[in-house]
């Protein structure tokens, strides 16, 4: 499929390829660290896209840090989400995998995009569909910025490429969002998990951080680092612009426990009471 035949569906293409192999990285189980991708040729005809969207992808990828290519040596991981723990190492997707394999699943997130939440959301959905976990309740709810809010990253360093990267931005928003409903609401259409809430909130903030707490007794919390990099648009454009690395944001993990007192069980208990107050007291939007 060429891109003039893609057509509209050049960015969707773009991002669900995109997606996949984020997923596919985070995942760790398809592509670990270290790990050659396989060809453009072998990419292009898996996802059923041209090269051109295969090349743009991996362009992608190698802006946010994730891989790197060599003439001659093709393209490997360099990098996979980091979770620094008190109590041993940690990678994000058995974490998160972890918390679905029980039977009530709660979980608050406070992100910018909730693009890389999407990614682990897909990777869970897929696990429930093979049968290998069945949680019976899935609550999620999720917290973004405020969308008139004018946010100081991303942002182009050519004021004449604001518009454009504003667009990207609400694109990579809309297109997270719209995933993470259809793919749980397909889980509670097919009786895979009998009871499903999902709801987002917005509040006028600008995320520094991002947050997960998990079934109440856990939390990932990390900071956003700043970097300067070039982002790549639905048509193939690159521009310059300051821009956070969500997905490969090294996140702490905290563990409530037995002792009220402890470092983990206080700072499990404070972010807690921040988002709840966060949701209740600042946030807007359906319930």
């Amino acid at each position: 499929m060429s891109e003039g035949q893609a057509g509209e569906g050049g960015g969707r293409e773009f991002e669900r390829v995109a997606t996949e192999l984020r997923a596919r990285i985070a995942g760790g189980r398809r592509y670990p660290l270290h790990s050659r991708l396989p060809s453009q040729r072998e990419l292009a005809a898996e996802f059923r896209v041209s090269r051109d969207t295969v090349q743009r992808v991996l362009a992608e990828l190698k802006s946010e840090g994730w891989i790197e290519s060599r003439q001659g040596s093709g393209t490997r991981v360099i990098k996979s989400q980091r979770i620094q723990s008190p109590t041993s190492s940690q990678r994000l997707g058995p974490l998160i995998g972890a918390a679905f394999e029980q039977e009530d699943v709660t979980l608050d997130v406070y992100t910018l995009t909730s693009e890389s939440l999407d990614v682990h959301i897909r990777l869970q959905a897929e696990r429930i569909r093979s049968r290998e976990i069945a949680p019976q309740r899935i609550a999620l709810r999720v917290l973004l910025p405020s969308e008139s809010l004018e946010l100081p990253y991303p942002r182009a360093l050519d004021p004449a490429d604001a518009p454009r990267l504003r667009d990207r931005f609400r694109t990579i928003t809309r297109r997270s969002t719209e995933s993470l409903t259809h793919v749980l609401r397909e889980l509670k259409a097919a009786a895979l998990v009998p009871s499903v809430e999902f709801r987002i909130r917005h509040a006028p903030l600008t995320p520094t951080f991002k947050l997960y707490v998990i079934n109440g007794v856990e939390v990932l919390h990390g900071l956003y680092q700043i970097v300067e990099r070039d982002l790549v648009l639905d048509n193939g454009d690159q521009l310059r612009a300051l821009d956070v690395l969500g997905l490969g944001a090294t996140l702490t993990h905290h563990v409530q426990d037995d002792d009220p007192d402890s470092a983990g069980s206080v700072f499990v208990d404070s972010m807690r009471k921040w988002y709840g107050s966060v949701w209740d007291l600042l946030s807007e939007g359906p319930e």
